[in-house]
Order: C-alpha cells, then structure tokens, then sequence
C-alpha cells in the first residue's frame, strides 16, 4: 500500500495535469506494486483537495459495468468515481477547452429520494430509494494518458480509478421518470456525433439491469462507513462505447419515449 505522502502527490500531479491540460504518465507504470485499493486512495484525496478549493459533492458514476470493458480492463468488478457540482452541464454548448481528451457515454442517472445504505442492498432497495431516473451523457476525460507514450500499452484500471474513474462531465436531459414506470433493462438510446448514428445501445448492457451498479456501488461504500444520501446523482454505467469528441463536435442523444437532447463541443 502507497503511504500518505505518496498518495498525496500523485493527486497533487493529477489535479495540476486537469488545470494545465497536460496528461501525465501511467502510475501504475512508475510504481508496479499499485493495487486497486491505491487507486481508490488517490482518487479520494484529490476528491479531498476539490472539496477544499470549493467543490460541492453532488453523487457519484460507476464504470467498468459491461462485461466487455471488464475483460479488456482485466477487472472483475466495476469502479467508482465521485461526481462534483462543477460537473454538470445543461444540453447545449460545452467548452471543449475544458477538457483533455473528452469521449461521451450514453448512461442513466438515477437521482436518490432516500439514503442508500449497508452491505446489503437489492435492486427493488435501489428503486424504492430513487426519486426519478433521467437520460444522461458521461464525459469521460484522461489526466493520466490512456495509452503510454512510449511502449503505447493501455493503462491500467488502477489508473483509472485513481484518475476518479475518468470522472469529467454529465449532461442530464431528456425526461425524468419513476424508476417503477419504466421498464428499465429496455431502455434504449441512439448516440448520433454530427449526424451520423455512431452507438446504440440498451440499458440491459449495464449489468443485466441499470439498478444493479447502483447497488453494487452502495454496498462498496459501506466499509467506508459511507453511503449514497438522498439527493444524490448516481450515473449507473455506460450502455455504448466510449465515442470521442473534439471542438465543433454536436451530439444528439435520443432516449424514444425518454426524449432527446443536444449538445455541442464549442
């Protein structure tokens, strides 16, 4: 396990690469003996060092939920990240110089009435504590490097877990339901980038069910001594691949009966 100095730098290196925009090495590269729990630590004390300049927690995302992901991720399980007020975006213009590498996911969000709490949470807790579910777009974004720049391997999940889970943006729009109006595993969506149809996809793709890595993210947090609380948004993992984006990109996400919304990289 990293000790505290070390763990307080790399997140000093992360914060300073998001303001600057310059990605920095893999870490799991410059320290092998990185574990998972390493990159969770890191990820909190640079969630730690947001909250101090400012930032507001407003919930959390899940990654790494389609078995796909997993496999090239060589994980087992999916991560989590900790979404800040600065954040969220309304459907519309985005700035691109925000971001490092930007690439889009289609997601729901499930936002809390009730806190979720415990080692042991089932997808009806999870529904009988959502206010609403609403169509969302992740940002994701890479401060550390997504391929090494010298041998190009990809790196690895303990980066990006330590990277907040490439946690950079939401876009919430379109309609907001009751969790027990929809049927949720067949909620669909199709992820058109300046006019060509790009992703497609079903929320089924997230674990068989959306609300599962709601509860799987709860119990995770237990250990912790922490917990979803009512008012939060969780992003419950991407149904479609990552679609990169760059300055003058548009998107339009249609969710059928859940509606649709636009956005632009500007």
């Amino acid at each position: 396990m990293f000790d505290q100095a070390l763990i307080t730098q790399l997140a000093a290196e992360l914060d300073h690469s998001e303001k600057t925009r310059v990605q920095v090495e893999h870490f799991s590269k410059r320290y092998p003996g990185m574990t998972v729990e390493d990159g969770y630590a890191i990820s909190r004390a640079w969630v730690q060092m947001k909250i101090a300049e400012g930032r507001v927690a407003r919930g959390h995302k899940i990654g790494l939920t389609s078995r796909a992901m997993q496999i090239s991720s060589q994980i087992d399980s999916p991560d989590y990240g900790t979404l800040l007020d600065d954040m969220f975006f309304e459907p519309g213009d985005i700035p691109a110089a925000r971001f490092i590498a930007p690439r889009v996911e289609v997601e729901l969000a499930f936002v809390l009435k009730k806190k979720l709490e415990g080692s042991h949470i089932t997808v009806d807790d999870v529904l009988d504590a959502t206010d609403y579910v609403q169509p969302a777009i992740e940002i994701i974004d890479a401060r550390i490097e997504q391929f090494d720049r010298h041998s190009k391997a990809m790196r690895k999940v303990q980066d990006t877990i330590s990277d907040n889970a490439a946690n950079a943006g939401i876009v919430l729009g379109g309609r907001k339901v009751s969790p027990q109006g929809i049927d949720l595993p067949w909620v669909g969506a199709i992820l058109r980038q300046n006019g060509v149809v790009e992703e497609t996809g079903l929320a089924a793709g997230v674990q068989g069910h959306p609300a599962i890595g709601v509860a799987w993210l709860a119990m995770k947090l237990a250990p912790w001594g922490e917990c979803l609380h009512a008012g939060e948004v969780v992003l419950a993992g991407s149904f479609t691949r990552p679609v990169a984006a760059k300055a003058g990109d548009r998107f339009d996400a249609d969710y059928g009966p859940l509606g649709r919304f636009e956005f632009l990289f500007s």
